[in-house]
């Protein structure tokens, strides 16, 4: 049994306008064939289908195309070229197969293309035929279109926030599996819902997310389901049809589907005020807790730069506010090319100053500090982050600013969320007062070592104040931007 493998992930936030380039997807590792799996093992979605087929002796895996991004502003058109003129290249040499399994984000966008996502599904179904069965797994943030539903035979999503992809990878080729060896004929039902919501409830171990995802596992159990997806969109998405969503693979059964996807889309609508609850605080109250925490480390949140959620990453607006107060010391990554283009010329060791933030986004103006260069750096780093094995941040330079160390790079990398990252330039987190992530919901690598953990309601591309920004493409109405009190779930189903 051959079974294929295409990995090809990014997410958009349109609000960012700084475009997405090959070079942002060879930052993370870009491979084709052999190198997939001697890059991958144990890492990422890649790695769960590594997994499983290797405890399987009759099947022969046929990697072809691994390309993963940070999120960020829209793909290039160039990128998006390359990427499709490759799959033709590698599908077209791996055949014959028995099976793809196609690991893409859902959320991506391209200069006039809204649904990257769908096209490179259909690309994928053109080439293969009609027979041979796709299994898409997605990121539970995926704006799903009917294009995607309507290509592929079972899609499968992420199960957790923060997602666990190696589970997500194991799901969906075991499931793959199951399509080929029993013949399956699936069918999939699928509800949009008028429902956005910003970042604050994503995590799944609590709140009206948690209760979410709970049911849709205990529906899964139900026979003759083979998977159930939900999506809460990634909401600085800014395209036609955006909203969250429902899809459910059954074995056949048309009404079993459709039943259990307008249930959950129900569920998910009767939660929605809750989905809408914020946590992060104002920047004052933030920084006034952080002072008076225990003894320790405390997470700070830059929750609308978050780079996970596509911002540049460029925000100054933390550093500005901790050297203010004198806290520290403090650690603030920070995306400034022209800063450490500076830094790298006037050497490790050198005093100069320099105007960091707003750089690559015009969302932040820049902040005139003066810094000392304690190290510079280059290259890819090995780091324990879950969708690669190596990030490459650019040029990098660490700089004392005050009571700051500011970790400033030419590209967006994990986006301070890796406690090893400041560990490669000389810098143990455990002994730091505070911690700048740019991210609303990754805090796993940096839990063990904090005392305190907070999200500061700050601006930018990725802000939780869905309502202040440009939309321009959104279908309306959609709540919570509309007042929508009623509305009733209708399944479409993709037989």
């Amino acid at each position: 049994m051959r079974l294929g493998l295409v990995h090809l992930a990014q997410e958009t936030n349109s609000f960012n306008p700084e475009p997405t380039a090959l070079a942002d997807f060879a930052a993370y590792g870009l491979y084709e064939g052999p190198e997939i799996p001697a890059r991958l093992a144990g890492v990422g979605e890649v790695g769960g289908f590594l997994e499983v087929v290797a405890g399987e002796a009759d099947i022969v895996p046929v990697p072809i195309l691994r390309a993963y991004a940070a999120a960020g502003g829209p793909v290039a058109a160039d990128a998006l070229a390359w990427f499709e003129e490759r799959l033709r290249a590698g599908l077209a040499a791996a055949e014959p197969l028995d099976g793809l399994a196609l690991q893409l984000h859902g959320a991506c966008a391209a200069p006039g293309e809204p649904d990257v996502d769908g096209r490179i599904a259909s690309l994928c179904r053109a080439i293969l035929g009609p027979e041979v069965p796709i299994v898409l797994s997605l990121d539970h943030h995926a704006h799903l279109t009917a294009r995607m539903v309507d290509t592929v035979d079972a899609i499968v999503a992420h199960r957790t926030q923060p997602h666990d992809l190696l589970d997500t990878g194991r799901v969906a080729t075991r499931l793959l599996l199951r399509l080929v060896r029993e013949r399956l004929r699936p069918v999939i039902a699928h509800v949009r819902l008028p429902l956005l919501a910003h970042q604050e409830q994503f995590l799944t171990d609590r709140g009206p997310m948690k209760v979410w995802f709970d049911r849709a596992r205990a529906l899964e159990r139900e026979p003759g389901v083979l998977a159930i997806a939900t999506f809460p969109v990634q909401p600085w998405l800014d395209v036609p049809g955006l909203g969250w969503a429902v899809a459910v693979t059954t074995a056949g059964d048309r009404d079993l589907a459709r039943r259990l996807a307008e249930e959950l889309a129900e569920l998910a609508w009767s939660l929605r005020h809750e989905f809408q609850k914020r946590d992060s605080l104002p920047l004052a109250e933030a920084l006034d807790r952080a002072a008076g925490a225990p003894a320790g480390l405390v997470v700070l949140s830059d929750t609308g730069d978050t780079v996970i959620g596509g911002a540049a990453g460029d925000s100054p607006v933390l550093l500005e506010a901790i050297s203010a107060r004198g806290l520290g010391p403090a650690l603030v990554p920070i995306v400034a090319p022209e800063a450490v283009a500076a830094a790298h010329a006037a050497g490790e060791g050198a005093l100069l100053g320099l105007e960091l933030g707003g750089e690559l986004t015009g969302f932040f103006r820049p902040l005139p500090v003066e810094a000392r260069v304690r190290r510079l750096g280059a290259g890819p780093l090995r780091l324990p982050f879950h969708w690669a094995s190596e990030v490459d941040h650019g040029r990098v330079a660490l700089l004392e600013i005050g009571p700051a160390f500011v970790l400033a790079s030419e590209r967006r990398g994990v986006g301070g969320i890796v406690p090893e990252l400041w560990r490669a330039y000389g810098i143990e987190p455990a002994e730091a007062r505070l911690v700048v992530v740019k991210t609303a919901s990754n805090f796993q690598y940096f839990r063990p070592l904090a005392v305190a953990l907070l999200r500061v309601d700050t601006p930018g591309p990725a802000t939780s104040h869905l309502e202040t920004l440009p939309w321009r493409h959104l279908t309306r109405p959609i709540f919570p931007l509309d007042p929508i009190e009623q509305w009733r779930s209708r399944a479409s189903c993709a037989c």
